[in-house]
């Protein structure tokens, strides 16, 4: 739970409050009255919003007040920025790059990774001793082929073929 000083406006936990006033006994609950005396509002939790696009991102940004509650308050910025370190400026375009590359590298390792244990599962229609159908050969080249789909790396479940 976290509360607003009245005084100055800043938020606390229930722990910086006791802190504060060290040398006050505190109940287990504190209902309306021990804020009043405290001079402190308790702020209610408030449903994080999604954000609204690719490289944005939602932060808390303190607290507002809604009718005569206090609730948390959310702000969305972009995740990136131009920087300059040493006199190279790095654009905010090339950052968004080098991000989706990350995340496009760790999606396509996933994919490999799965497709990897779905045909170690099947390897055994490969012995000598067993006749691999058709259908298992096609499945088996499927699953090989997945890198080559439209949506690789950002499969969906209906894009893996389906075993026989």
């Amino acid at each position: 739970m976290e509360y607003r000083l009245q005084s100055d406006g800043s938020l606390k936990t229930q722990g910086e409050i006791r802190q504060l006033n060290s040398n006050i006994s505190f109940p287990r609950v504190w209902d309306a009255g021990v804020c009043a005396e405290l001079e402190i509002d308790p702020v209610l939790e408030a449903p994080k919003p999604e954000a609204s696009g690719a490289y944005k991102q939602v932060v808390r940004n303190g607290a507002v007040q809604d009718g005569d509650n206090w609730v948390q308050a959310w702000t969305e910025t972009d995740m990136f920025a131009d920087t300059t370190v040493d006199g190279v400026t790095t654009t905010k375009a090339e950052h968004e790059t080098a991000y989706q590359t990350r995340l496009d590298a760790e999606a396509a390792a996933a994919v490999r990774t799965k497709r990897d244990g779905l045909l170690a599962g099947t390897d055994w229609h490969g012995m000598s001793d067993v006749t691999m159908s058709s259908d298992m050969t096609t499945y088996r080249q499927a699953l090989r082929d997945i890198t080559t789909h439209s949506d690789f790396p950002n499969l969906a479940d209906d894009d893996w073929p389906t075993a026989p």
